[in-house]
């Protein structure tokens, strides 16, 4: 099917893109990688009055760690930049890992963090992990800027914290203390590589080798992807023996509400809930490997 038609937009600098959102608000859609978009707007469950395509704009794609010890990575960054990025992999093993295994060469050529982040999907893979490193989003509008913690930024069902007229630009992390590790394991849908569920686990071991602090994020298991609270402090002031790491993972749907542990036709509820706390126990154990 053809999309229906629309005005097009393709400004230069991150100025002028403000401006457009703003001047069109919920008449228009913002074009990063497009893999959300085109499809919707062939299919024209969504019906833009404008579109406007970021790939112009400059500034919004590298990937860099300040001297401060934040990682920053523009929102327009691809799946493959943030995988192929120099020396990240040795400051966050789970920003790499997470980004090398989304969809296949070509989504992660062209999709980007800050497109998949804003999309919301449910399965989507960056949400475990942004939450799970508690990053910072950084969000513009022609008006200034604010930024909003990634626990608080998922909202809804394909719902976040963007308001009319407002623009994902950055995503910050602090770079992990020493002895720490990351790990995202997940079981992905075969057409399109999505998450039934996945979990990404960020820890740090103090002197003993025990958890001194511990970042738990869950996709693929809900209709929003959340923060795993109560498996983090299960693990907190512990050993990683593998009876705590258990009982730990068995809390990765402790909080979630009943009701939105449904399944669909890739797999029941209660398949999605077991896999979370599977794949909870696998990502930590590998993690602390990692630390130690």
């Amino acid at each position: 099917m053809i999309p229906s038609k629309f005005d097009y937009h393709a400004p230069k600098t991150l100025k002028k893109a403000l401006s457009l959102i703003g001047e069109h608000g919920d008449n228009a859609k913002v074009l990063a990688g497009g893999h959300s978009l085109i499809p919707l707007m062939k299919l024209r469950f969504a019906a833009p009055d404008v579109v406007i395509d970021l790939g112009q704009v400059g500034g919004l794609s590298g990937v860099r760690v300040s001297k401060d010890g934040t990682i920053h990575i523009g929102a327009m960054a691809t799946h493959h930049t943030v995988e192929s990025a120099r020396g990240l992999k040795s400051k966050c093993q789970l920003l790499s890992e997470t980004a090398s295994v989304i969809g296949d060469a070509q989504v992660r050529n062209r999709g980007t963090i800050g497109g998949s982040l804003v999309h919301a999907d449910p399965a989507a893979d960056w949400p475990a992990a942004i939450l799970a490193l508690n990053a910072q989003l950084e969000i513009s509008s022609a008006d200034g800027s604010r930024t909003v913690s990634a626990g608080d930024f998922f909202m809804d069902l394909l719902t976040t914290d963007i308001k009319p007229g407002e623009l994902l630009t950055e995503i910050t992390i602090a770079v992990p203390p020493a002895n720490s590790g990351g790990a995202y394991e997940k079981m992905h849908q075969s057409a399109s590589g999505f998450a039934i569920a996945g979990v990404a686990a960020q820890v740090t071991l103090d002197s003993s080798g025990n958890c001194a602090a511990a970042g738990i994020g869950v996709t693929g298991v809900a209709s929003v992807p959340y923060r795993a609270a109560a498996v983090e402090a299960a693990l907190v002031g512990g050993p990683f023996t593998e009876d705590a790491i258990a009982a730990a993972a068995d809390k990765a749907v402790d909080g979630v509400d009943p009701d939105d542990l449904q399944g669909d036709l890739h797999a029941s509820g209660e398949y999605r809930v077991h896999l979370a706390k599977l794949f909870a126990a696998r990502a930590i154990a590998r993690a602390a490997n990692l630390a130690g």
